[in-house]
């Protein structure tokens, strides 16, 4: 076959002298810069760059690898790929014999399903939400009880023996017979990239156990080295640039059949480095978008696990949240959950953070020795990346959050190695004091913060425009800063200034209490700072005075946890993580603000 008879099944071309000339398929242009030279046997996009022959164009643009793209090719132009030995050519053979009984046995689950046999299936699968169109591109199929499918591809031919090495019957040694080895389930078949089933999978419609099962591993399965759908998503992630990765059969479909072509699962296992290296072929970072449930979150933390030493330049993960209780398939099929998906999808947030929180940032760090602790384990995490500049970038990562959260000397070689802490760091900042100077004890932070934000609001009561209900609920001690809150709330009004508003709290007996608040340097309360970042590093700090209580939430869960490990013990114990990790967030946000401010004002 030609290059050019081959490239024009993908890309519509136009004669042009002795070249073709199209749009690159490799990325988005309007304007044809993609070029084909049937004479030199090569293809050349002066956009992007692309360059090759033709097999090296079907490696590409199929992401296939090269001898799967020779067998494409060959069997394009009709052609048998030959065998370099007699046992190699037996084996071909063989496999070939395997995959005909295995689509054999696929067609007839079809049947059984759009048939009388598989009424109560197919409303099963119709409850689900699947339409026909998608059933029919998935190949689903029922398999019927008894021996229904050894009966019939006895018929076709095929031998019992081939059909227990496919997999498709097993054996009995107590009856000494054999018997179908799926038996009222629904079938998912599980195709190879190039289509071509090579196993299956199949769920019970009652209260049998396990609820799913798959082949057994074979000459032409092994789990996990396989990604379902991944023959339908080629084509979606090449299109894309993005390939979503699930955790079911179900979750797949429901994604595909809701408009997001390129999604995959693996088949009932933790993610594998076989599964990542193929992952990585398709796109340099698969989005992992598991269950929003203690397992999904368990599965994503051994995908992290797995994925970390792996790592090279440009190939990464990165991740998705799902809501409590929520899992792609339901939540696709919910009133807006398409456009919920699209935006959880285009929020996914990067392997590094996912390997923070999970294991840095969700061990207490509150003594010295335990930042200690802290700084060991940021180090044998990035030693665990074996690509040295992978690594080296991780590292210095690490190292500037862990500066940025907690401040300190860090390690040579990385950010933290640098004698400069964070922004505030200098000036005795800590976060949650809203811009406070001056060393303190780290008893007295709280009541520090809790003046800066009084002393914020009175410099700025135009802040209680937005913030007037999270003033009202600000927790303070009983006493004159409690009193003091309530003043500001009872004396408020939309056109009130700083000085009628002081002159009202002194007068009203506040002024030994005002005077301490105002006596705090709040960078928030400058007129020369705008009113949107005052109000959003008054929320900032906000939250950081209310994590106490997520703080305390923590180590409650960590402890009953260790006492007795249940999934909704693992539940709470990730969602309060999530939670104290969101507000030191919002602290690095803060500072950044803070630093950005002050360092214009000093250029004025």
């Amino acid at each position: 076959m030609g290059l050019v008879d081959a490239i024009s099944r993908r890309v519509k071309l136009q004669r042009k002298g002795r070249e073709h000339l199209g749009l690159c398929p490799f990325h988005n242009e309007k304007t044809p810069s993609f070029t084909v030279n049937e004479d030199k046997g090569f293809f050349h996009c002066f956009g992007c760059g692309a360059h090759g022959d033709v097999i090296g164009f079907v490696m590409r643009s199929e992401h296939l690898s090269f001898p799967e793209a020779i067998e494409r090719l060959a069997a394009q132009a009709g052609l048998a790929v030959p065998q370099s030995s007699p046992h190699e050519r037996a084996r071909a053979e063989k496999l070939k014999t395997l995959g005909s009984a295995l689509e054999a046995a696929c067609a007839f689950f079809e049947k059984q399903l759009s048939g009388p046999p598989g009424r109560a299936a197919l409303d099963y699968l119709h409850r689900r939400g699947l339409d026909e169109t998608i059933i029919a591109r998935f190949r689903l199929g029922w398999a019927p009880e008894r021996n229904a499918l050894k009966t019939h591809l006895l018929k076709e031919g095929y031998p019992e023996t081939l059909l227990l090495e496919a997999g498709l019957i097993g054996h009995s040694e107590e009856r000494n017979e054999s018997y179908d080895y799926f038996r009222a389930r629904v079938i998912f078949p599980i195709a190879d990239a190039r289509g071509r089933v090579v196993a299956f999978g199949a769920r019970t419609l009652g209260e049998a156990t396990p609820k799913y099962i798959n082949s057994r591993e074979g000459e032409l399965f092994h789990k996990g080295k396989m990604l379902y759908g991944l023959a339908h998503a080629r084509r979606g992630a090449a299109e894309s640039g993005r390939l979503v990765v699930v955790e079911g059969y179900m979750d797949v479909i429901a994604l595909h059949q809701a408009g997001f072509n390129d999604a995959v699962a693996p088949l009932g296992t933790a993610l594998t480095e076989a599964q990542l290296a193929l992952l990585w072929r398709l796109v340099d970072e698969p989005v992992l978008c598991f269950d929003g449930d203690a397992a999904g979150a368990r599965a994503a933390g051994r995908a992290a696990e797995r994925a970390l030493p792996l790592l090279a330049p440009g190939k990464s993960l990165s991740f998705v949240r799902l809501p409590a209780g929520e899992d792609p398939d339901t939540m696709v099929r919910e009133e807006g959950g398409v456009g919920a998906v699209r935006t959880l999808l285009s929020e996914a947030r990067p392997l590094v953070d996912l390997v923070w929180e999970l294991e840095i940032a969700a061990h207490p760090a509150d003594t010295p020795e335990r930042r200690a602790k802290m700084k060991e384990r940021i180090e044998a995490t990035a030693r665990r990346i074996k690509n040295d500049a992978v690594q080296k970038t991780y590292r210095q990562e690490l190292w500037a959050r862990y500066h940025h959260y907690y401040g300190g000397q860090g390690a040579k070689g990385g950010l933290a190695g640098k004698r400069e802490r964070h922004p505030g760091a200098r000036r005795g900042l800590e976060p949650g004091s809203v811009g406070l100077k001056g060393p303190r004890k780290p008893e007295t932070l709280p009541r520090l913060g809790q003046e800066g934000l009084l002393a914020a609001i009175v410099s700025r009561p135009a802040l209680l425009d937005q913030l007037g209900e999270l003033f009202g609920t600000l927790e303070l001690p009983k006493g004159e800063l409690d009193e003091l809150r309530r003043e500001i709330i009872k004396t408020w009004k939309p056109d009130i200034d700083t000085e009628a508003l002081k002159n009202h709290l002194v007068a009203s007996g506040y002024g030994s209490a005002l005077a301490r608040v105002l006596a705090r340097d709040t960078w928030v309360a400058a007129q020369d700072a705008s009113l949107e970042q005052a109000t959003r590093a008054w929320r900032h700090s906000y939250d950081l005075l209310s994590s106490s209580h997520a703080t305390r939430e923590v180590e409650k869960a960590e402890r009953e946890l260790a006492e007795n490990m249940t999934d909704e013990g693992l539940v709470r114990l990730q969602a309060g993580r999530r939670e104290v990790l969101a507000l030191k967030e919002h602290a690095l946000d803060h500072e950044r603000d803070e630093f950005l401010f002050r360092k214009g004002k000093r250029r004025k």
